[in-house]
């Protein structure tokens, strides 16, 4: 006959009062260590100002270990969800915006596809979506065949064949600037390097249809624009969003020092030959002008002369042929008044010398002779026509003439 292991009692029963029996001991054993650890706890409990009676009692499980609060859990979870979604918003404006610039473009990309902008300002965009790469507007630099920082000649760039079969070391320098963003960052992988490729390809072609004195002295402007020509052509043709502003000749020389000594007088040599050219022409250019202007002066000068003369002849004549007129009215009297004005002009400077035969010299008293002759020309002037008297100075001049005849 079987016996009940639970004492003849019924088994749940059993069950449940071991159970309790179990807690009570552990929270026993629980009391007598917050007990022990100096009254912390309560201390903690009487500062919390009346909140505790609101608050659940501490729950413990089967195994007398207490039962944690889930809403402390929730809490957590809730504000670290709030500061992810803050972190996340912020995020979401910092990529919603972007600002562009006068110097640059912008090319946005919306899920693959590029589109440019180049209006200067605030600009938005989709987060995530939109993407914006800036290129730069400005004018770029490309040394060719040297290194700017040290100056050292790069010899596989620098070093080419001329037409008369000389070696020549040039350096170029290029200038160009991106003119379609969108092509330039999608066209080519490498555009500067494809750019320079052609660049080299264009300078070696160029060079070699050229002699060397004409690399290294006269012919540099020539070969600089041929060179820009075909390389801005061949840019457009390309399409990679560049395009060329400008390419110079650095420096040209030949590749030994002997050589290089040589092609320096050569150059000096023509150079002081333009300029003797130069400066011949200057004085061409000065004195022929100059030589112009006093020929006109001096045509003009004898035109104003010969306009003079005529002009003057032209008067003598006509007083000639006033005085006639009157001559032939009162010739006697007419002769004598013009021999009496020729004396009045005449004798005033003259200084008449008497000597006798003793040879003493006595000088003739002018002043007195003088006024005897205008008494005696007045007088004889007296019987004419005071009408008939014409200009002192013309008179003069024709009575020379008459004066003679009288004689």
């Amino acid at each position: 006959m079987n016996q009940n292991p639970f004492g003849g009692q019924d088994p749940f029963e059993y069950l449940r009062r071991q159970m309790e029996e179990q807690l009570r001991q552990k929270q026993q054993k629980n009391q007598w260590q917050k007990q022990q650890s100096g009254g912390a706890n309560q201390n903690r409990q009487n500062g919390s100002a009346g909140g505790s009676k609101n608050e659940e009692p501490e729950r413990f499980d089967s195994d007398g270990n207490p039962i944690k609060n889930k809403k402390k859990k929730l809490r957590l979870f809730r504000n670290t969800g709030v500061a992810v979604a803050v972190v996340a918003l912020a995020m979401i404006g910092i990529n919603s915006y972007y600002v562009l610039d006068e110097e640059n473009y912008a090319v946005v990309t919306t899920l693959g596809s590029p589109q440019a902008e180049s209006q200067a300002g605030l600009h938005f965009k989709i987060p995530f979506i939109q993407n914006v790469t800036m290129v730069s507007k400005g004018i770029k630099g490309m040394p060719i065949g040297y290194i700017p920082e040290s100056g050292e000649s790069v010899d596989e760039e620098s070093i080419m064949i001329t037409k008369d079969f000389n070696f020549v070391n040039t350096d170029f320098y290029l200038e160009y600037m991106v003119n379609d963003p969108v092509k330039y960052l999608y066209a080519s992988s490498d555009p500067e390097a494809t750019l320079k490729m052609l660049a080299q390809s264009y300078i070696r072609d160029t060079v070699g249809i050229y002699n060397v004195d004409d690399v290294i002295t006269t012919g540099k402007a020539v070969i600089q624009s041929e060179i820009k020509e075909k390389l801005t052509n061949r840019m457009i043709a390309e399409d990679i969003g560049l395009s060329v502003v400008n390419i110079t000749i650095q420096d040209a020389f030949p590749p030994t020092e002997e050589v290089l000594s040589a092609f320096k007088n050569v150059e000096n040599a023509k150079q002081g030959k333009e300029t003797a050219i130069n400066n011949a022409n200057k004085d061409r250019n000065e004195k022929i002008p100059q030589a112009e202007a006093e020929c006109d002066q001096i045509i003009k000068n004898a035109e104003a002369e010969k306009e003079a003369r005529i002009n003057e002849a032209q008067g003598q004549v006509a007083r000639f042929e006033q005085m006639y007129t009157e001559y032939s009215k009162y010739p006697l009297i007419t002769k004598q008044r013009m021999f009496y004005e020729t004396m009045e002009d005449v004798l005033p400077s003259m200084k008449v010398y008497i000597v006798d035969e003793s040879g003493t010299q006595k000088m003739l008293p002018l002043d007195s002779f003088t006024s005897a002759m205008q008494s005696a020309g007045s007088g004889a002037a007296e019987t004419g026509n005071s009408n008939t008297k014409a200009d002192g100075n013309s008179t003069g001049q024709a009575a020379d003439t008459d004066s003679a005849n009288a004689q």
